[in-house]
């Protein structure tokens, strides 16, 4: 029988009370081991660091693969996670990253905490067993890699987004029935040292408003003062944004000190497309252009390479075959 790690981070799941507020682990853990399926070997572990997912950041999800890592030395090779819904698609995206296709990954939360108030019984009415289940029930019938279960539905989590903030069907993304492929590389073992600088990631995400060009330009004046590791500008459709020369030589400015500047769309769906002459600019400012699944996944191409390379050149020569 294969061994199953279930790895607790907290979220609503977890949660009880009116107003909700988090279980320990150490009390939820002994609750959430009694609706598990008794015909499976499972074993129940609390995460490195447990706390709201709005607050989680890559270096939670670090301390997170390195678990896993940890796990996988000990002949586990099939993980479910429980995780707050705010982030969840960051934590997949990112560990889909990190992983690769070396275990079996399904990712989980809820909109409903499986206990009632007073957190002594489970609630009359929650999503968190159909989700836990699903998870589990998927783990042996999908390749190596990494998904979110949820609402009944089983997701390659690089493709994944949180549509809607309370309903049951709260993401939308490719199933697995859907064609995908994650462009294979090289297993990262995370080491002390990535998690420390994992910290000292800045990114700043500017989705463009109807602003005139000079206003952007004093803006990107501004930011040279404080600079962030990366920018992300949203553009319009399909990545559509209306600069002059100042821009494209601030923008160049901005990159010569150390900050990666990268094209996105503000449009949930269809992508960049840069076939519009406006766009003509991107190679003139030489940033780049998100060609991720999603943007939490962005998000984690970004955090690794980040971690792997230091310099803008290394970059530039990289982004597009990561």
């Amino acid at each position: 029988m294969k061994k199953i790690a279930l790895i607790y981070m907290g979220g609503t799941f977890g949660c009880y009370g009116d107003p909700l507020r988090p279980m320990q682990a150490e009390d939820f853990i002994p609750k959430l081991a009694k609706v598990l399926p008794i015909h499976l070997q499972i074993d129940c572990f609390a995460a490195t660091r447990i706390r709201d997912s709005s607050s989680a950041t890559a270096q939670d999800w670090l301390l997170l693969i390195q678990q896993i890592q940890t796990l996988q030395l000990q002949q586990y090779q099939h993980f479910v996670i429980i995780h707050g819904t705010d982030t969840l698609t960051y934590a997949a995206s990112t560990l889909a990253r990190f992983l690769q296709q070396s275990c079996h990954v399904m990712i989980t939360g809820s909109q409903y905490p499986l206990l009632n108030v007073q957190g002594d019984d489970n609630r009359d009415f929650t999503d968190a067993v159909d989700n836990l289940n699903t998870a589990l029930d998927h783990l042996d019938k999908v390749q190596n890699g990494v998904y979110i279960a949820f609402n009944h539905q089983v997701f390659h989590a690089c493709t994944t987004a949180k549509i809607h903030s309370t309903d049951l069907h709260a993401f939308h993304g490719l199933t697995v029935d859907q064609a995908f492929t994650l462009a294979e590389q090289s297993q990262m073992i995370i080491q002390d040292e990535h998690i420390e600088k994992a910290k000292k990631l800045n990114i700043i995400n500017w989705m463009m408003q109807p602003i005139e060009i000079e206003l952007l330009n004093t803006n990107l004046e501004t930011l040279k003062h404080h600079l962030p590791d990366v920018l992300i500008l949203q553009g319009y459709g399909t990545g559509n944004i209306a600069v002059n020369d100042q821009t494209i030589e601030l923008l160049l400015n901005i990159q010569q000190l150390g900050c990666h500047v990268i094209l996105d769309t503000q449009v949930t769906f269809g992508g960049i497309d840069q076939r519009y002459a406006i766009s003509q600019w991107i190679k003139q400012a030489k940033i780049l252009i998100n060609d991720t699944h999603s943007r939490s996944d962005l998000y984690a191409k970004i955090f690794k390479m980040y971690l792997q390379y230091p310099t803008s050149d290394q970059w530039h020569d990289r982004w597009y075959s990561q």
